[in-house]
């Protein structure tokens, strides 16, 4: 009784209320981690060696497909590209199970869960945008091992896997990241989000991220049933989660229609990652059709897959000649001295992606310079033939594919074939950071045929023609 008093008695209205101060401080802190896994101290304080233990590789990343019943066979073309049942983790989501095959080379199949309770009421759409959206969730239900990127996208999208790779490899995937691009048409971006990424061009989500949206997703698919596609359903949650769009330019929407030669000669300084729609544009290469086109560009792929598309130019003094090479897959010879800010715009080569759309929409995301009707007012034009490589050196030989009656300087007019030599791209993660444009000089020329060695520029080289 006597030590019962005497607690009595030590326990003072201030230590009282010190004792209540600590135990409400512990119990919102329980309350704030609870409802927010990822903000958990644990989580957070996990040493760094723990959290990234291995460098980021194919099997980390798992490709998620949304496709269907009807489409999946005639897209086998596209998905043989790039995917590989040996090297590659993918799924491809259809409303209900297709044909029999024993073709290997394809991802497996799942069949996507019931949608119909939930509300679509946007006028003109598809309803399998629901389903499109929803395997957000159902393949993190899945519970694949050892993911930490997954990466959304069409039957019709062709990925550069080992492209993604080294791009994702500049984020920390147990933070939340959504990644992708806006499409290159501006009227599309202003009329859905320009902090959308784009389903078609593909977009990634760190894991830590997924696993929150795979809880709250069918709440935000209720509240936006007035959207139209998948992706904005994505990108609807995403935004309400206050996660924002990192934007990676190498991830192609391709809102655009006709020729793409514009948009690969001038693509911008980062790793080309993925092309769609290709069933609506033209082969990207002459004499070949679209199929057989992307497994020739893919021949340069899978030799330097961060050089592909990559833009250099070089001059030759003596000819008063401009060489605007994208690696691997095409070559353009000027006659004069053109500056380098100039050729890094776009040749508009192409068309708006809605048919009949006037001049006021038709804008693009992109600085455009035109692309003459004139044949004889284009530059010469090389389009890759070959490639051959060891261990330090790739080269790639590019033809003229038309014969040519303009009226052109020799300098020009004799050339039939350029070669380039190279070593294969291997920036680090630092460089691709901040990634700087490589130089190159033309070696010589002789009956008809240009060398050119491309190469890193010098610490204050400037690409441009100097007398």
């Amino acid at each position: 009784m006597r030590s019962s008093n005497l607690l009595l008695k030590t326990i003072t209205p201030f230590c009282l209320q010190k004792t209540l101060l600590v135990f409400s401080l512990l119990f919102i802190a329980y309350l704030i981690f609870s409802s927010n896994p990822s903000l958990s101290p644990f989580h957070a304080h996990l040493p760094r060696h723990t959290r990234r233990a291995f460098p980021l590789s194919r099997r980390h990343i798992l490709f998620v497909i949304g496709s269907s019943s009807g489409s999946f066979a005639a897209r086998r073309p596209y998905l043989r590209l790039w995917y590989s049942p040996n090297t590659t983790r993918a799924f491809a989501f259809l409303d209900r199970p297709p044909s029999p095959s024993s073709d290997g080379l394809l991802p497996p199949t799942v069949i996507s869960q019931d949608t119909s309770a939930f509300p679509y009421s946007f006028k003109g759409g598809f309803r399998s945008a629901i389903r499109l959206a929803r395997i957000a969730k159902e393949i993190v239900e899945l519970r694949e091992p050892d993911v930490r990127w997954f990466i959304f996208g069409d039957d019709d999208t062709v990925f550069f896997v080992d492209n993604l790779v080294k791009v994702l490899s500049k984020y920390d995937h147990t933070r939340w990241y959504y990644i992708g691009s806006n499409s290159e048409s501006y009227y599309q971006n202003a009329k859905n989000s320009f902090e959308m990424a784009f389903g078609g061009g593909g977009f990634a989500i760190s894991s830590s991220l997924a696993i929150v949206l795979a809880r709250v997703l069918d709440s935000c698919l209720l509240r936006y049933g007035h959207l139209y596609g998948s992706d904005s359903r994505i990108f609807s949650c995403v935004a309400e989660l206050g996660v924002g769009l990192t934007h990676e330019p190498g991830f192609h929407q391709v809102d655009m229609r006709g020729n793409l030669f514009g948009l690969l000669t001038a693509h911008p300084l980062a790793p080309l990652l993925s092309l769609h729609h290709l069933d609506k544009v033209d082969p990207i290469f002459p004499k070949l059709n679209r199929s057989d086109s992307m497994k020739h560009l893919f021949a340069a792929v899978k030799v330097d897959p961060l050089r592909i598309l990559q833009q250099c130019v070089c001059y030759d003094r003596s000819n008063l000649l401009t060489v605007s090479i994208s690696w691997g897959y095409a070559i353009q010879v000027i006659k004069g001295n053109e500056l380098l800010p100039d050729l890094l715009s776009l040749q508009r080569t192409f068309t708006s992606w809605r048919r009949g759309m006037n001049s006021d929409l038709s804008r693009y995301m992109y600085s455009l310079r035109d692309y003459p009707r004139d044949v004889c007012k284009r530059p010469a034009t090389f389009f890759l033939e070959s490639i051959l490589s060891d261990h330090h050196v790739v080269q790639t030989t590019y033809s003229r594919q038309y014969p040519d009656t303009c009226v052109r300087d020799n300098s020009v007019k004799n050339l039939r074939k350029i070669t380039a030599f190279s070593r294969k791209l291997e920036p680090d993660i630092e460089q691709l950071k901040a990634p700087r444009r490589q130089c190159c000089d033309i070696l010589r020329t002789i009956n008809g045929s240009m060398h050119v060695n491309i190469r890193q520029c010098g610490p204050t080289e400037l690409i441009a023609i100097h007398p």
